[in-house]
C-alpha cells in the first residue's frame, strides 16, 4: 500500500507528530474528498399538536377513531359483562375439579371453548346489532349516538331474558332511582350487574349438579378403600379412572355442552 511518509519534521513540530510518523495515502485522500463526495443530509421535523379543523368531518373522524380504541380496550369486560362467556367458563371450571383431573383440559381449551360457544350462542344477537345498528351506521342512515341506542337493545333484551327479577330489584334499590314502568326505563348500569350475579348463581347451580355423581364415585370408593384396610391409599387417585370412564360412557362432553347452550333458550 502507498504511503506518505513524514519525514525531516522541524523540531518544535518532531514531538507532536511522532505518532503520525506514517499515514496511508487512501485515508489520506479520503478525509479530503469525503465532504465533496456526501451531499448534505436533511432531517425531517416532527411537530406534535393541536390544530384548527377545516371541517366538521374531521372532528367526527377523530372522534370515531377515540370510540372505536375505547370500545377494542373495554372488549375483555365487554365480553365477561355482557354475553354468556361467563356462565361457561365458570361451568367448564366446576367441570374440572369435579373430574379432579387438576390442569386437563388445559385452562387455554377451556377458554377458548367457552369463547367459540359464546360466539355461537351470540350469533342471533350480534345478527340484529349488525342489522340495526352496524349497516344502517355504515350508510351514513344514523348517528352514531342513534347506532349505540340501536345496538344496545338486543343486547339489553338477552340479558333481561337472563336476569332474575330478584337481583334487578336489588340494584335498582341500591340505586336509589324511581321505579320504574317498564324494561325501557331500567338503566343499563342496573342491568349488568343483576345480569351478571344472576349469571354466577346459574353457574354456581350447574357445577353442584356437575359434582354429584363424581363425589358418589369419590364415596363408595371411599367405602370400599376404607372396607379393605387400605387406608393410605388416597380415594382420589382409585376414583378418577372410574369417573373418567363413567364420563367417557355417558358422552359428558355432549350433555353437559348441549345443556349450556340450551339453558339460554338457544
Amino acid at each position: 500500500m502507498a504511503e506518505l511518509r513524514l519525514t525531516h519534521l522541524p523540531c518544535s513540530t518532531s514531538r507532536q507528530h511522532a505518532r503520525l510518523r506514517f499515514i496511508p495515502l487512501p485515508a489520506l485522500l479520503l478525509i479530503v474528498l469525503l465532504p465533496q463526495l456526501c451531499p448534505a443530509v436533511t432531517l425531517p421535523s416532527l411537530q406534535i399538536g393541536l390544530a384548527e379543523a377545516q371541517s366538521p368531518q374531521q372532528v367526527s373522524a377523530l372522534i370515531e377513531i377515540l370510540l372505536i380504541f375505547t370500545v377494542l380496550s373495554m372488549a375483555p369486560a365487554i365480553l365477561l359483562m355482557m354475553t354468556c362467556f361467563t356462565r361457561l367458563v365458570i361451568s367448564f371450571s366446576f367441570l374440572r375439579s369435579a373430574l379432579g383431573t387438576q390442569q386437563q383440559p388445559p385452562t387455554q381449551v377451556l377458554i377458548g371453548l367457552a369463547l367459540f360457544l359464546t360466539v355461537f350462542i351470540m350469533t342471533p344477537v350480534f345478527g340484529k346489532i349488525n342489522e340495526s345498528a352496524v349497516k344502517p351506521y355504515m350508510a351514513g342512515e344514523i348517528n352514531a349516538e342513534q347506532a349505540l341506542q340501536e345496538a344496545s337493545l338486543p343486547l339489553r333484551a338477552f340479558m333481561f331474558k337472563q336476569t332474575r327479577e330478584k337481583d334487578l330489584q336489588l340494584f335498582l334499590s341500591l340505586s336509589k332511582a324511581p321505579k320504574p314502568e317498564n324494561k325501557e326505563e331500567v338503566s343499563t348500569a342496573v342491568l349488568i350487574p343483576a345480569f351478571m350475579i344472576s349469571e354466577l348463581k346459574t353457574a354456581f347451580t350447574i357445577g353442584f349438579v356437575l359434582f354429584l355423581p363424581f363425589l358418589v364415585i369419590d364415596l363408595v370408593v371411599a367405602s370400599i378403600l376404607l372396607s379393605m384396610g387400605m387406608m393410605m391409599l388416597p380415594p382420589v387417585m382409585v376414583s378418577l379412572p372410574f369417573k373418567l370412564l363413567l364420563f367417557v360412557l355417558v358422552d359428558g362432553w355432549y350433555l353437559i355442552v348441549g345443556s349450556l347452550v340450551k339453558s339460554f333458550g338457544v
